[in-house]
């Protein structure tokens, strides 16, 4: 069956089979599919949040990567009116022009996840291999912070690190935002909060798997429906936490949801990367073409059978080491070489 563009009436009637999960990626969903899949409510969150990560979270130790990183954290002031927002700063060691810095931003649905969590560790990973600084924020968390709140601690601490660039050894000029799933999505947000403010400069938005669309209905999202790794139900989850009642009506605002966006255009070049078996696949393609259609720059892949956050989950198959690389590639192209040591 041919899938249907993404309309208000879309239902699970409407499109065809979920597409296939790529062939080495497939294990690991079999056994969580054995396990049983729970249904959560928001009355679960805290104990969500008490379950043991699947990665370990990484030390201090583990982000200086023997001597790679100089690590530090800092609290920074937050919106008017709201607390103190901790960043977690990985500077590269040994290197004496400005670093360029990749500004991540964690995943966890909104409901989950801290600065050293997330997707952290592949940020790491680029800018190891980048001679990046890496500036982790860490945002208050729905539902106990709705809308505007972790997109507006987001923009602060993003704030705070360009106007710091000079301390922090970072060129104010190189700085790309970045992040995994809701950690993609608030990334977006934020490009939107630069843009629309007149400030600060941004150099990309790197948007992986990025969580764009609150009302939660496109033709991927019915087909994945009880599949992969973040399915409708935990969508619908972690949308209301954020956004409550507003959620999927007609007065949520871009910098929740970013596919809610009239104007794409005037925005830093974009990444957008997805896998065709994950309910954002459609939300995050309609992102890119969007900004095409705007005149601005994207880059976007689509990876065959890969689920959400597939590169994390395995990866060392063939197809997760290829969204790696792509990730990297653009980035060493958007900076230009890796600084001398």
């Amino acid at each position: 069956m041919t899938a249907i563009p993404a309309t208000e009436g879309t239902d699970a009637a409407q499109v065809g089979p979920p597409p296939p999960f790529d062939a080495e990626l497939r294990p690991l969903l079999d056994a969580a599919a054995a396990a049983g899949r729970p249904v959560y409510t928001l009355e679960d969150i805290p104990l969500l949040r008490q379950a043991p990560p699947l990665i370990p979270v990484p030390t201090d130790e583990d982000l200086r990567r023997g001597g790679a990183f100089e690590v530090s954290t800092e609290q920074v002031p937050g919106p008017a009116g709201a607390p103190d927002i901790p960043l977690l700063i990985c500077r590269p060691a040994g290197v004496a022009a400005p670093a360029g810095c990749l500004y991540f931003i964690h995943g966890g649905g909104m409901i989950l996840g801290t600065n050293r969590t997330g997707g952290l560790l592949g940020a790491i990973d680029h800018a190891e291999r980048l001679k990046l600084a890496v500036v982790s924020v860490e945002y208050r968390l729905a539902p106990e912070t709705p809308y505007p709140g972790p997109v507006e601690d987001c923009y602060a601490g993003l704030t705070w690190t360009v106007a710091h660039a000079a301390d922090l050894g970072v060129d104010p000029a190189r700085v790309i935002v970045g992040g995994a799933s809701a950690g993609g999505g608030l990334a977006a947000a934020v490009a939107l909060l630069a843009r629309d403010r007149g400030a600060p400069a941004l150099l990309g938005q790197l948007l992986v798997c990025p969580m764009l669309d609150d009302r939660n209905d496109t033709p991927s999202a019915w087909q994945m429906a009880g599949l992969g790794v973040w399915d409708r139900a935990a969508n619908e989850l972690g949308w209301t936490a954020l956004l409550g009642d507003a959620r999927g009506g007609p007065d949520v605002s871009p910098y929740a949801a970013p596919a809610r966006a009239a104007d794409l255009s005037g925005l830093p070049p974009a990444f957008v990367d997805v896998g065709s078996a994950e309910t954002f696949r459609d939300e995050d393609v309609a992102y890119a073409t969007r900004i095409w259609q705007a005149g601005g720059s994207a880059e976007l892949h689509v990876w065959p059978g890969g689920f959400h956050g597939f590169t994390g989950a395995v990866p060392q198959a063939a197809l997760s080491r290829a969204a790696v690389a792509a990730q990297r590639d653009w980035l060493g192209r958007l900076l230009g070489p890796p600084l001398p040591v």
